[in-house]
């Protein structure tokens, strides 16, 4: 999270306010290109394309997979049902890197002083809703809110409570930020707005 501003390079004491006189505020929001997806799309890849050459190899009865004898693999049931995962792997791997590729969910939050609007930015899935973007004045901005669940499903989640809309989420999807993250952005966020923060 960064906060814009102009200042003169030799101003000390503007740069010791520029939180208090920055016009704009933007935060990239990390989506689908994260280390756990690169991780997991390697490892589904690596699987799927292993069960299938080993379904493969046990039907030609030729060894495609120099470490091991698939071929040794008797086609029905086993060499069938271990082609069908293999199948199954590398279309799990082919979602998982084109999510990668598109980098869905990810995007920014711009509020732009200046301007008096905010922009809410994420990439989605191809079709209408490729670019999803969410524009409004900053002056129907109420608060920032927190929402913290913890648990087996934790939800660590931060909003816009906007004048006549839903609450807006600011906060990446997938994998929940740290609590004093959140809070910290959070609290930024609001001092930045000049709005209250609820939900601590």
């Amino acid at each position: 999270m960064t906060a814009s501003t102009t200042t003169n390079s030799g101003d000390s004491e503007a740069k010791a306010n520029k939180n208090s006189t920055s016009s704009s505020l933007n935060q990239k929001v990390l989506g689908s290109r994260r280390f756990s997806n690169y991780w997991w799309a390697t490892v589904v890849s690596i699987g799927g394309i292993g069960f299938f050459l080993a379904g493969l190899s046990s039907y030609l009865q030729v060894n495609l997979i120099p470490f091991a004898e698939p071929t040794q693999l008797v086609f029905v049931p086993q060499g069938i049902a271990i082609g069908f995962y293999g199948i199954a792997g590398l279309l799990l791997a082919l979602y998982l890197w084109g999510t990668i590729l598109l980098d869905v969910g990810g995007g920014y939050n711009e509020f732009d002083k200046e301007k008096g609007e905010f922009c809410i930015f994420r990439w989605g899935f191809p079709g209408k809703n490729r670019r999803i973007e969410i524009k409004a004045p900053l002056q129907d901005i109420q608060a920032v809110r927190l929402e913290i669940k913890e648990g087996l499903n934790p939800r660590r989640e931060l909003y816009l409570r906007v004048k006549g809309r839903r609450n807006i989420p600011l906060t990446r999807v997938g994998q929940p930020l740290s609590i004093t993250k959140l809070e910290n952005d959070g609290a930024e966020l609001a001092r930045f707005l000049a709005v209250p923060l609820e939900g601590l």
